[in-house]
């Protein structure tokens, strides 16, 4: 598969305006979720799963009880993709069908 091209940073800034909780840290994307419950938490990563294996773009993630952190960028490109872009895209309509909420806490 061929490396795709870093997304520009008018493009980023303007993805991130519609992605609440989302933020850029240097060459990623990052943000926090709070479920209900430790289940909630594993059952929206394994939906996340989902989708990022349709889209062949992984995150990186952490569960901690009911907390779930997220981090995105494409290693290969060494940087922020459209795939960055349309995965949170995607983890943010996941976020509002389980209810999550969007952490502020690092």
């Amino acid at each position: 598969m061929a490396r795709p091209p870093l997304a520009s940073t008018e493009d980023i800034d303007a993805a991130l305006g519609g992605l609440p909780g989302w933020v850029r840290v240097a060459k990623e994307l990052r943000c926090h979720y709070v479920l209900p419950g430790f289940v909630d938490a594993v059952a929206f990563t394994n939906r996340i799963a989902e989708v990022a294996e349709q889209l062949q773009h992984h995150p990186e993630w952490t569960v901690a009880y009911r907390r779930v952190d997220l981090t995105l960028t494409t290693h290969d490109a060494g940087g922020l993709t459209n795939l960055d872009l349309q995965l949170a895209g995607r983890i943010v309509e996941l976020a509002a069908e389980l209810s999550a909420q969007v952490s502020s806490g690092s």
